[in-house]
């Protein structure tokens, strides 16, 4: 009976999974970097400091022309937006972030795959 409970302890025990550490993805946050490559429909990630209305602006780097705009709703902290490039010829741009009073938050410049 000894003999039973023994080796059912044993394969009880060599039937459990060990836990293995799971790897956390390293966020980059766009504005911290003083230039990033981007594919089209790419997230980026960036913080702002407080709760509000921000916009994002594409302008392209040689000729200094708008070639997006973005107004939205902003929160506190971390923000997650995609960045869209399939339609943008240019392939340096610079990514700018300002407030509601146009003051600016962040510029980064970003480079089109």
């Amino acid at each position: 009976m000894k003999k039973i409970i023994l080796i059912s302890l044993i394969l009880l025990v060599g039937c459990v999974k060990p836990e293995l550490p799971v790897p956390t993805a390293q966020i980059t946050y766009v504005f911290d970097v003083k230039e990033s490559k981007v594919t089209n429909g790419q997230d980026i990630y960036f913080k702002l400091p407080s709760t509000g209305v921000y916009t994002l602006t594409l302008i392209d780097k040689e000729s200094g022309q708008v070639v997006s705009r973005e107004r939205f709703a902003g929160q506190s902290g971390e923000n997650i937006k995609k960045i869209y490039t399939n339609s943008i010829q240019s392939q340096y741009l610079y990514l700018l972030l300002e407030d509601v009073t146009k003051k600016e938050i962040g510029k980064t410049t970003i480079i089109t795959k």
